[in-house]
């Protein structure tokens, strides 16, 4: 190691600033580069500086990224190794599980020279393992997906035959989930079946989805949206109805209350909240959620729920009806009927959304997490300049985007400002993010939708020209500086909503009563034809 002095005199003018530097470029290095680049980066900080040489600058953001380079190299050598023993691991139980079924399916026939008793032992070892075979395939699909599965000719007449059959066994394995962590991988479903040892997909997604109620609804919180008089009146209505009738237990947000006990004291047994604390104990309590107003104040309550949320009943007062499929003038029928049950629900997958600061120690030191219904978008904001990001998804790189920014979108929110960035409409039980770029500065940088158990990190590099921001579902608009990084998962918990019809008719009379979906004139019959 040799030290090299940068001819640069230091902000108090007391001569030469060293840095030590590495005649090589091995992985050892690595710390003596970070501690370059800190006090590189200290130099600069100590104020006032005069004449600052912009060679200096740019050694210092070379510096720097070598460093975060080394740094993600080591974590990634280290994770590999990790992966690598794990695997080794299995396969070394998997090989001992193997050979005790082997030993185990020996014919004990060969110790006595009794043709008729060897043909019984024989048998009655075939048996054996087939129990223990089906036993052991009951035992281990409590964690996962699995299968033993022996096949035989059922001729044991001499011992050839026998070790013939042996050879036939077919291989015994196990399907299971693999995450980073055993906690996310509780709210995972089996969507995978097999059956004599063939996989197949048991087609979860596909199927629509029912609700049966197995006691009756106590308790509906009506969500509201706010400055309307007719949504003021029919609120009232409907709460009267739903306390006069049904015998409910009615919550209402605080600006609710307050109109309701101004109109009349008949609504004391209307009950609310009144801190944080009492919002997230909230799903404890509720059985229903209706909502009156658009799409909006369907974002709105599930945002209340920071964990599971109870099923969403919305009625459509707004502007978009997306995720509003009920009338306001049928609501005593509809909600009759929801309340009775049984009844078809969309499963709308949300987003969780962290922001990683580069001065967080590691990717557990990150903000309060948020959920997304909708989308996260990253923009440039007011800056001039393009949005500069780095995409990674599970570790690996994706791309780099250079443009206005990029929108994660869920499903759900397919129709939303995906939908006017060019991305494809998605059926919101699809599960599975959509990345789009917004306004790309690329012909060929087209949309994606990735499945969704991966992991996205989008990063903002450090020699990007400005800072970037993200907001969520149009709101809580945070500022990502050079280093930061957002990092978006599937949530555990869905939105359930409740359908008109089923997910599939909702969905498709949306987009065509509110997009106006391939709607044109029909072609006359009259005309040229084909003979």
């Amino acid at each position: 190691m040799t030290t090299s002095k940068l001819n640069s005199t230091d902000p108090l003018g007391n001569g030469e600033a060293s840095l030590p530097c590495s005649p090589d470029n091995k992985f050892s290095d690595s710390l003596t580069l970070f501690h370059s680049e800190k006090a590189v980066q200290e130099l600069l900080q100590q104020t006032p500086i005069q004449h600052t040489d912009d060679h200096l600058i740019e050694f210092s953001e070379a510096l720097r990224t070598v460093a975060k380079a080394l740094k993600q190299a080591a974590e990634g050598k280290a994770f590999a190794q990790a992966e690598a023993a794990e695997w080794k691991r299995r396969f070394e139980l998997e090989r001992a599980q193997n050979q005790q079924l082997e030993h185990k399916g020996k014919s004990p026939g060969e110790c006595n020279g009794d043709i008729n008793a060897q043909q019984m032992e024989n048998s009655t070892n075939q048996t054996m393992l087939r129990n223990e075979a089906n036993e052991q395939s009951e035992n281990c699909c409590t964690n996962g997906l699995c299968s033993h599965e022996i096949l035989h000719d059922g001729e044991t007449d001499s011992h050839a035959k026998a070790v013939q059959n042996k050879m036939m066994r077919k291989a015994s394995f196990k399907l299971s989930w693999w995450c980073k962590g055993d906690i996310s991988d509780q709210h995972k479903h089996d969507i995978v079946s097999f059956e004599r040892g063939n996989i197949t997909a048991a087609g979860r997604s596909s199927k629509q989805i029912s609700l049966k109620w197995e006691s009756n609804p106590q308790t509906v919180l009506v969500m509201t949206k706010p400055n309307s008089t007719s949504v003021q009146i029919l609120c009232a209505d409907m709460i009267r109805w739903m306390k006069e009738h049904k015998k409910l237990n009615i919550y209402v947000e605080p600006r609710v209350m307050g109109e309701l006990l101004s109109e009349s004291s008949y609504f004391n047994f209307v009950q609310t909240w009144k801190d944080e604390k009492e919002i997230l104990s909230l799903h404890t309590k509720v059985d229903l959620v209706v909502t009156l107003g658009g799409d909006g104040t369907v974002l709105w309550a599930a945002s209340m729920f920071k964990g599971p949320v109870p099923p969403i009943v919305s009625f459509s007062l707004g502007s978009l009806g997306f995720m509003t499929p009920f009338h306001s003038e049928q609501y005593r029928d509809c909600l009759d009927s929801i309340l009775k049950g049984p009844i078809s629900i969309t499963l709308r997958h949300r987003m969780q959304c962290h922001v990683i600061r580069d001065a967080a120690k590691n990717e557990y030191e990150t903000e309060e997490p948020i959920l997304v219904l909708n989308e996260v978008t990253i923009d440039r904001g007011i800056s001039s300049f393009l949005a500069n990001l780095e995409c990674y998804c599970d570790n690996s790189f994706v791309t780099r985007v250079q443009g206005d920014g990029l929108i994660l979108s869920t499903t759900s929110g397919s129709t939303a400002y995906s939908l006017g960035a060019g991305g494809s409409m998605v059926h919101p039980q699809v599960p599975g993010i959509l990345f789009t770029p917004i306004c790309p500065h690329s012909l060929s940088f087209r949309p994606l939708i990735l499945p969704e158990h991966v992991t996205i990190r989008v990063q903002v590099p450090f020699n990007s020209r400005s800072p970037a921001w993200a907001s969520f579902d149009g709101k809580d608009r945070k500022q990502l500086a050079a280093g930061d990084a957002l990092v978006c998962s599937m949530a555990p918990w869905p939105v359930p909503t409740a359908c008109q019809i089923d997910s599939t008719n909702d969905f498709l009379r949306s987009i065509q009563d509110g997009l106006h979906w391939n709607l044109r004139k029909t072609q006359s019959v009259e005309g040229p034809r084909d003979l």
